[in-house]
């Protein structure tokens, strides 16, 4: 296969690497397989226009986006509906989709699942036409990122770091939105702390990813807990997976859902695949079956089919 990688040297793991080494090696792996590969290393500010750039290359089948969850949704978006195949280089924080597509967590391991990799389809989702591959939400989330942003940090580690404390000043004063979250047929009206919207629903016992990323359905996961107390309880739920066992979590799934804000704040954001993003006061999400060709290790997919 020919490749175009696009290594974001701002990410979270990247930002301690020696890039141009890695590059190097990425070369090495790949053609040693039979590949051909265009490797660019760019700065976080100028990710956008590399990927574009490489998408739009004709002798290209596969794009390697290098960097966290806004470079990954980024590439995902500019190769959504198209032959053209997205390998996810898990160069970020958490990696979350990363993890539901079965690529192993550490760079070079990555780069050998890659040389032997196939590509499937998965499923993006959408909010009011803007595509995402893993969650978008609302409310106590938004507050726990504008925190984190606010905060200096200069790696991997030193982002998770500062993301328990922006999560923990997040539960000390905890805030509601009053919404209205239809779906189906069904309408619910309530005061929530948060909402979560998924790719595909997550699995259970691990961090919050989708075991199955072509399932053809939204998980929409409410938040019905006031206190710090519970609050605190369900992040830890969440960490650990067990959403099932949660009280203080509503779970639903659907192919499409409306939310609505009814709180009289006149600005809202909102959070997608980890970036801050405008929240309309009336947002449709839906999934969107297939949208997206993937390159995954060989062993995933020979499962898959099985």
């Amino acid at each position: 296969m020919r490749f175009a990688a696009v290594l974001n040297q701002d990410s979270g793991t990247l930002r301690t690497t020696d890039v141009p080494a890695f590059a190097d090696r990425l070369r090495r792996t790949l053609e040693a397989a039979g590949h051909s590969v265009q490797v660019d290393i760019v700065a976080g500010r100028e990710i956008g226009a590399a990927l574009e750039k490489a998408v739009a290359k004709r002798n290209v089948d596969v794009v390697i986006a290098g960097g966290g969850d806004g470079t990954v949704s980024r590439a995902a978006s500019l190769l959504m509906n198209k032959k053209k195949a997205l390998a996810v280089l898990p160069a970020g924080t958490m990696n979350l989709f990363a993890r539901g597509l079965g690529i192993p967590q550490t760079l070079d391991a990555a780069l050998q699942s890659f040389a032997t990799g196939k590509v499937t389809a998965v499923d993006m989702a959408s909010v009011n036409g803007r595509p995402f591959v893993h969650q978008f939400s609302i409310g106590m989330h938004v507050r726990m990122v504008k925190l984190r942003e606010t905060m200096d940090f200069g790696s991997r580690l030193g982002k998770m770091r500062a993301s328990v404390r922006a999560g923990w000043a997040t539960i000390k004063n905890p805030r509601t939105l009053k919404v209205t979250l239809s779906i189906g047929n069904a309408e619910i009206v309530t005061r929530t702390t948060g909402i979560g919207i998924s790719n595909n629903l997550f699995g259970e016992g691990h961090l919050p990813y989708a075991d199955n990323p072509a399932g053809g359905v939204l998980g929409i996961y409410v938040s019905v807990a006031r206190r710090r107390y519970h609050l605190a309880k369900l992040l830890l739920d969440m960490l650990r997976g067990r959403w099932r066992d949660s009280e203080h979590i509503e779970i639903h799934q659907a192919d499409r859902a409306i939310l609505k804000i009814h709180s009289p704040t006149k600005k809202f954001s909102a959070v997608m695949d980890g970036e801050l993003v405008r929240l309309e006061r009336e947002t449709v999400v839906e999934i969107l079956p297939g949208a997206l060709n993937v390159l995954v290790p060989a062993s995933n997919a020979r499962a898959k089919a099985a």
